[in-house]
């Protein structure tokens, strides 16, 4: 037995011994058979620092979109004065139409558009064909050829061209209508001439109104630049659905500040399809000249909220005049749907169908009445085909 423990104990001092000589001479010995009893997962793959991170592109919503923009080119014919004319616009327009004083020139003008069915209607700014002698298309392939207004609708700065063209590849519109302030958006045109251009930039706002750009005004604002020529062109998002129709800027040098303005591609798709149906938009009209309420009238009519709109004039003739409207008059609510303010008042007016009657309530000399009234047509826009 002690012979045995002997032997034992000789062993351990000799293993002990030859794992202290490899443990300090050739320690990698060890590792290679840890790594080879055990076979770990593998590390996950890193980036290099040097590698730069990946860059967003928009590469293919201008793909989807582009195609579908076009260029449009007007030409009429004015008349330039030869000598400086009065600044009486009653002698001005006298002298302008007498031979010598001034002579007719052709003028031309550029703007944007953007082919929304693919059988060659466009949509593009009213102010971009207004009075033009003659309109021409430039596709994105190269592509000319003239084209004929459908309709148009100035109270709220579109009309409808109409072209003759196969293979036409039209745009995608957004009818969910979900864009939200900060949404990345996308501007093609042609700005200044130079050709189709895309600049970036966010949705700064919705509903925007009381511009004084149009009667009926629900625009999109954007911080993408827009200029002189963008009129007309789309305002795409990220997947190259088309979110607007760019209409205006706010600029003191002509130039974008990053302030531009796009009618909603929704209201543009209802007045399109009223347009090629009838050959204009047809709106609801009560004949009255609403005024906001501020806070000296509503202090003087001893208001106690700045609801309704003040009928500041009644046209001879019109529904509300038959139907004993007064200037002076407030109307609280329309249909029993309270009114806030004339932009309101119009938004409100304008869906319905002429013929059709409404109750308005009113406020006269302190006490509330309900009248009737049948609703017309507003007159002004022309059929044009």
């Amino acid at each position: 037995m002690h012979r045995l423990w002997l032997v034992f104990a000789q062993t351990v001092t000799v293993c002990l011994g030859i794992l202290f000589i490899v443990t300090t001479l050739r320690p990698d010995w060890l590792r290679n058979g840890a790594h080879d009893a055990v076979s770990p997962a593998p590390a996950p793959a890193t980036r290099p620092a040097d590698t730069p991170a990946a860059v967003p592109s928009y590469s293919l919503a201008v793909a989807r979109a582009a195609p579908a923009v076009v260029n449009i080119y007007t030409t009429k014919v004015i008349d330039v004065p030869l000598i400086p004319l009065p600044a009486d616009p009653e002698l001005n327009r006298l002298f302008r139409g007498l031979p010598g004083f001034s002579q007719r020139r052709q003028a031309g003008s550029l703007g944007s558009g953007v082919i929304v069915r693919p059988d060659g209607y466009i949509l593009t700014n009213y102010h971009v064909v207004e009075a033009a002698d003659s309109i021409r298309v430039a596709l994105s392939d190269g592509r000319e050829v003239d084209s004929r207004v459908v309709g148009a609708d100035p109270e709220t700065d579109l009309a409808v061209l109409k072209i003759n063209l196969p293979d036409l590849q039209a745009i995608d519109l957004d009818r969910e209508e979900q864009l939200k302030v900060g949404d990345v958006v996308l501007a093609i045109g042609n700005p200044f001439g130079v050709g189709q251009t895309t600049t970036l930039g966010i949705v700064s706002a919705l509903g925007r109104n009381r511009l004084g750009i149009n009667i009926y005004e629900n625009f999109i604002q954007t911080d993408a630049a827009i200029n002189p020529g963008n009129s007309g062109g789309a305002l795409v998002d990220a997947q190259g659905r088309l979110v607007g129709i760019n209409t205006a800027i706010y600029s003191e040098t002509g130039g974008s500040l990053g302030i531009g303005f796009a009618i909603p591609a929704r209201t543009a798709e209802t007045i399109l399809d009223e347009i090629i149906e009838s050959g204009k938009v047809t709106r609801g009209w009560v004949g009255i000249e609403p005024q906001d309420i501020s806070p000296d009238l509503m202090r003087a009519f001893g208001l106690d909220k700045r609801e309704g709109v003040i009928v500041a004039g009644v046209l001879r003739g019109s529904p509300a005049h038959q139907a004993g409207l007064r200037v002076g008059d407030i109307v609280l609510a329309l249909n029993e749907q309270p009114l806030k303010d004339s932009v309101n008042f119009l938004n409100a007016v304008a869906p319905l169908k002429p013929g059709t009657s409404v109750d308005l309530t009113i406020l006269r000399e302190g006490r509330q009445y309900k009248v009737k009234v049948s609703v017309g047509e507003r007159p002004g826009t022309q059929r044009r085909r």
